[in-house]
């Protein structure tokens, strides 16, 4: 068996060292993939026909005619970005401000347009690079951080030091339906917390480098390098693979439409957007 351990940590480290430009004008996808690089997305809730993207210099709207859009009067480097399980227009936030340093916990309540400090985080400001929000327990938050793992019971008020998080920590993922559940991708597989984030174990048999987990609405979805995309029921975590061929290449981010399960968008690590509305069989390229 091929383990892929150190290029895609490379990767990561190097995709998080790019500098680019920014510009607030509507762009092109392939515009806007020459300039910056995604840390996170989503569907909007309130209509699926946009997407949120989370950049290294600043937040976007991709709307219906493909077009990009800086949403943000920020450019902040948006870390950890994750969206609020039942509000439009809420998002979670880490990172970098333009300026350098930390940012702490940031949340936007207007759609992204502006973003404020909700925490420092325990011993911050933090730079959550993973930070999820529970579909179970909306006020439940996981980040991590210099090698440590946070819960906030409030919304992100408060945070507190639960443990060490696992080693090569890739993508966290709270569970949607136990808010004490929590899943992380790391450089050897597939883990679940079930208390938290105090205790792991591994939920796949091969120790594959896995570069991302998402979970909703009871369903799992993660990707393992040299494994493919892979889809499972939190209820049995009976892993299937439901696409396999891709090369080189690995999905870093991905997202499910809140009306449609079947429709995901993903990120690969070269920043291209792809879009499936068959639950992950095929793919085509956003352009």
């Amino acid at each position: 068996m091929t383990h892929y351990r150190w290029p895609l940590a490379v990767a990561v480290l190097l995709t998080l060292m790019v500098g680019c430009s920014r510009d607030s004008g509507d762009i092109s996808l392939e515009q806007l993939r020459g300039q910056t690089h995604i840390h996170g997305l989503a569907f909007d809730r309130s209509d699926s026909e946009r997407l949120w993207l989370a950049t290294h210099h600043g937040f976007y709207a991709v709307d219906r005619d493909g077009m990009a859009r800086r949403v943000s009067e920020e450019t902040h480097d948006f870390m950890g970005f994750t969206p609020h399980p039942t509000d439009a227009e809420t998002f979670f936030a880490s990172g970098h401000p333009a300026r350098g340093g930390n940012l702490g916990v940031v949340v936007s309540s207007d759609g992204g347009k502006h973003w404020e400090q909700r925490s420092a985080g325990a011993d911050g400001p933090v730079d959550f690079h993973q930070l999820t929000v529970s579909e179970a327990g909306p006020d439940v938050l996981y980040g991590a951080f210099a090698g440590q793992l946070q819960v906030s019971h409030d919304g992100g008020q408060q945070w507190q030091i639960q443990e060490r998080a696992p080693d090569g920590l890739i993508a966290l993922a709270a569970s949607s339906r136990d808010p004490e559940h929590l899943y992380a991708a790391t450089q050897d597989g597939l883990l679940l917390s079930p208390d938290g984030g105090l205790r792991w174990r591994p939920i796949h048999p091969e120790r594959r480098t896995a570069s991302l987990v998402v979970a909703h609405d009871g369903r799992l979805y993660a990707f393992m390098l040299g494994g493919g995309l892979l889809v499972a029921e939190e209820a049995n975590r009976e892993w299937e693979v439901v696409k396999r061929g891709w090369g080189e290449r690995y999905l870093l981010h991905l997202a499910v439409d809140p009306n449609d399960p079947e429709r995901l968008v993903a990120a690969d690590d070269e920043g291209r957007l792809l879009l499936s509305d068959n639950g992950g069989r095929d793919w085509s390229h956003l352009e």
